[in-house]
């Protein structure tokens, strides 16, 4: 920001050649020059051209799919689901407590806007409560194969009716059935085609360009990349998800944290890609059962929650809200400010309130 300050200052000490326009604002209380606006505007970060950027990650995508909705990727993240497919190239990535049974095993959720792309991502397995409302928020495609009768009326509302359950690809890999079915090639286009599903955003897709707030002008360079910030190199999750003794770790050579399940290294089996985050962001959150049979929801529309956004080995704690069920989750710095987050692919962790206290970060 030192740079374009030192512009603007010149442009308003020395001037051009002619003199710069003055226009007053509404109030008369602040003074804007066309010169000063122009050198702001010549700053902003712009997308290569036929590219623009995506409303997942922030980064360039083609042109041509910035109006096709994203996919939501109900994953297995039970150890015999092992190794996982096409995560590595998940846009953004939930983790959520499945189930209260099973030692709280946890289920991933994952979000991807350039479907078209994908060679094989899964296993796919059920959805549950939240995930049904939480896909809502980027007016996705729902991927999962059934869910529990709990679930089942949320489909009836509209946000929610357009889904794909149970007919993907059968991939013969030796193991049990329910560990067999992950989104092949042409998978997600017969699918909308036999639905019939428009690929294209509805009625329901958020009114904003963005689901997050990334860094609009180059002077800013990358979010909590400064020491001013606590460290945060190590993350450990297990309070929040027991069973899957879920970690992220660091790494300084990708600016990226890496995910650890299960104690070890979690590598994509389709490329052997590892499974690694730019952005991670933790939210404390409010866990309820829902029935007998250890099903579970989560309180998605709560404001002034704690949370943490951490990436470049920095943390910064933050606050969240999401005002009504179909409004988009909303994260706000110390300062009570919209966060802004660096432009790659982002982790949530949704940490169940009474283990937030225990999660580590450091």
């Amino acid at each position: 920001m030192k740079k374009l300050l030192v512009l603007i200052i010149c442009v308003m000490v020395m001037g051009c050649s002619a003199e710069p326009e003055i226009v007053y604002t509404r109030n008369h209380k602040d003074l804007i020059s066309a010169e000063i606006e122009l050198a702001v505007a010549m700053h902003k970060v712009k997308a290569p051209e036929g590219t623009y950027f995506s409303e997942l990650t922030g980064l360039p995508v083609s042109l041509d799919i910035k109006d096709q909705r994203p996919i939501a990727v109900m994953v297995d993240n039970e150890i015999l689901a092992y190794p996982h497919y096409g995560l590595a190239e998940a846009d953004v990535v939930y983790e959520l407590v499945n189930s209260n049974h099973n030692n709280r095993i946890s289920r991933l959720m994952a979000m991807k806007k350039d479907w078209g792309s994908i060679v094989q991502m899964g296993s796919i397995r059920s959805t549950r409560d939240t995930n049904i409302d939480l896909q809502a928020e980027w007016n996705s495609i729902l991927c999962h194969d059934g869910s529990s009768a709990i679930s089942l009326p949320k489909f009836n509302k509209g946000y929610a009716s357009e889904h794909i359950s149970g007919t993907f690809s059968r991939v013969n890999n030796g193991k049990s059935r329910e560990f067999t079915e992950f989104i092949l090639p042409g998978d997600i286009e017969a699918n909308l085609a036999s639905l019939n599903i428009s690929k294209d955003y509805n009625e329901y897709k958020p009114n904003v360009d963005s689901h997050f707030k990334f860094p609009e002008f180059e002077e800013d360079g990358e979010m909590l990349d400064s020491d001013e910030y606590a460290s945060a190199t190590t993350i450990i999750l297990h309070a929040a998800f027991p069973h899957n003794s879920t970690e992220l770790h660091y790494n300084p050579d990708t600016k990226s944290y890496d995910y650890y399940n299960y104690g070890a290294l979690s590598v994509d089996g389709e490329d052997n890609e590892v499974q690694s985050y730019k952005n991670v962001i933790l939210q404390d959150i409010i866990l309820v059962s829902t029935d007998n049979e250890g099903h579970v929801a989560y309180n998605l529309v709560d404001s002034g929650r704690s949370g943490y956004y951490i990436s470049n080995g920095h943390v910064q704690k933050i606050t969240w809200e999401k005002k009504e069920e179909m409004d988009i989750t909303r994260y706000y710095d110390e300062n009570g400010e919209e966060l802004i987050i660096n432009r790659g692919n982002t982790y949530i962790g949704l940490i169940p309130s009474e283990a937030w206290e225990s999660i580590v970060v450091e």
